[in-house]
């Protein structure tokens, strides 16, 4: 009797079948939304977000601060004494002129590893579940540059070190380092998104770092990093003299020495401005499509 009774009471709530009747779309949303939903987050306490995310991943492999430490402390040396007797006739008169162009030519090179980071999260898929967070949409690719300029600072510090120990002496004091750094690490941020751009386009991230190499060697060595321009044939000149590079270390160069170089600075901001519209554009586009 009593089981007869537990059946029907089973079945006048469940139904003849002895399925779940559906809820009601008023009871479901009230469980979903039992209060007020937080506030949307700004477009900066997203991009800070991310950015501090690219920051624990270098606190959890630190072995990622090998490009911004033993990388640039390799270069400054070997160049320094590579061609410091041949061009200058010692080290402690070259040092003077390599180390703002190496300095500018280590931070141009490390900047592909934006572009290898962001592959690497594709592959993983973390950037599918980025997409669906209610969050300013460029925020995830800021972040990644935010979190990098942390890498670069690190990296003038090591090589500005290492300079000062070697005889370089910046007439521009402290503020003239300051300042070129600055500039430096602007125009860091605006060309590394050449790189996340081919992090989103290609496929591994061998073929990122293959594709930055073929872009990143010439740009700087063929520049006044390591020797004057007028030594150069005419043709190469006018490619060089033209170079972001270029305008970027002589930049870096003259604030250092204590001088205020308006146009050269001028140029830099300039080819950073148009590097993000142009590949921060296309970058956006590829996320939002791929």
């Amino acid at each position: 009797m009593s089981t007869a009774t537990t059946r029907g009471q089973r079945t006048g709530e469940t139904g003849e079948t002895g399925e779940q009747a559906p809820a009601a779309a008023d009871a479901l949303a009230g469980l979903l939304v039992s209060g007020e939903r937080p506030p949307r987050p700004s477009a900066w306490a997203a991009s800070a977000a991310f950015g501090w995310r690219a920051v624990l991943k270098i606190k959890h492999v630190p072995e990622q601060l090998f490009d911004v430490t033993v990388f640039p402390i390799m270069m400054v040396l070997m160049f320094t004494y590579l061609f410091g007797g041949a061009l200058a006739g010692s080290t402690d008169q070259y040092v003077q002129f390599l180390l703002p162009g190496i300095l500018v030519m280590n931070i141009v090179m490390i900047t592909m590893y934006t572009g290898v980071a962001v592959n690497i999260d594709i592959a993983k898929g973390v950037f599918d579940r980025f997409r669906t967070l209610p969050i300013w949409r460029p925020s995830a690719m800021v972040g990644y540059l935010l979190g990098d300029m942390l890498r670069y600072t690190i990296a003038c510090a090591v090589m500005l070190a290492l300079g000062l120990v070697l005889g370089f002496r910046p007439a521009g004091g402290v503020t003239g380092v300051v300042a070129g750094v600055a500039l430096l690490i602007v125009f860091a941020f605006a060309f590394s998104w050449i790189w996340t751009m081919f992090g989103l386009m290609l496929r591994t991230e061998k073929s990122v770092m293959g594709v930055s190499m073929m872009v990143i060697f010439p740009l700087t060595f063929l520049s006044n990093v390591f020797v004057d321009p007028a030594t150069m044939p005419g043709w190469l000149q006018a490619f060089v003299n033209n170079s972001p590079v270029t305008h970027l270390a002589s930049a870096v160069r003259g604030l250092m020495a204590g001088d205020w170089p308006a146009t050269e600075i001028a140029w830099s901001l300039g080819w950073g401005a148009a590097l993000v519209a142009v590949f921060g554009t296309a970058t956006m586009r590829l996320y939002n499509r791929k």
